[in-house]
């Protein structure tokens, strides 16, 4: 199964570039009470573990609560995860990476060294099912020149634009933007394709950079910024030179 490619690469962390070290015998304690309530399937004590609202791949939705979280527990802790926990050994398949956190196996999952958990990155057929389901009412859900794509991205809104960025595959991403006031059901005043996924350091944040002519249209997402950050933003450049910027909130991701 594929692990989550942009948030989860948004806290995704490509464990082949990390140097992973062996676990404190602190973290050990805790990693096999975290392994004991996965074994004797304690939904309680993993609720408390988890920071709500818990990300899973886009479009499906993020976990709302722990009613949300039990109610799915099923549903992200499968046969397959649950196996991988239950087996694993805290002195062997559990390693520090540096502030990153704890990573299981090469990072189907991560927890903190508080023990809370930070993401998980296996994916169920259940949700899988459910992923598919939904990126197909999207795709019924936008104007015909856009019903193609592998899987949306993210969706924003700025004080003037709405735009919608999806993966067609192959790294290539498309950049739609419409005016506030219209929908996605509209034709969209912009189409950009080709366009490039850049990582920006080590703490999640992203771009994608989408050219037409001597335009860049670049959709910035801060992950690890100041209080006052916002998710988003949207900056436009003509010939090098900035000529547009404006935060943006993420509607859907």
């Amino acid at each position: 199964m594929k692990t989550f490619k942009i948030l989860l690469t948004i806290l995704v962390f490509n464990s082949s570039f990390l140097i992973a070290q062996d676990l404190k015998p602190e973290y050990q304690k805790f990693i096999s009470k975290f392994i004991l309530e996965v074994k004797t399937g304690d939904k309680e004590a993993i609720a408390k573990r988890i920071k709500f609202p818990f990300k899973r791949e886009y479009p499906i939705p993020s976990v709302k609560d722990k009613a949300d979280f039990v109610k799915r527990y099923n549903q992200i802790f499968d046969k397959v995860l649950v196996e991988k926990i239950t087996k694993s050994d805290p002195a062997k398949d559990w390693s520090e990476v540096g502030w990153r956190g704890i990573m299981l196996n090469r990072g189907d999952m991560w927890i903190d060294t508080d023990g809370r958990i930070i993401s998980i990155n296996h994916q169920s057929d259940e949700e899988l099912k459910m992923k598919n389901e939904l990126i197909a009412k999207q795709k019924n859900a936008v104007n015909n020149s856009l019903s193609k794509f592998k899987k949306p991205v993210a969706i924003l809104e700025t004080s003037k634009f709405r735009i919608r960025i999806d993966d067609l595959g192959n790294d290539n991403y498309r950049y739609a933007s419409w005016s506030i006031k219209q929908e996605m059901t509209e034709n969209p005043d912009l189409i950009i394709e080709k366009g490039v996924f850049v990582a920006d350091g080590t703490g999640g944040n992203h771009y994608f950079d989408f050219k037409k002519g001597n335009f860049k249209y670049r959709c910035y997402f801060i992950v690890l910024g100041q209080k006052d950050s916002p998710p988003a933003v949207l900056t436009v450049y003509q010939s090098g030179k900035e000529i547009l910027s404006q935060d943006a909130k993420i509607v859907s991701r």
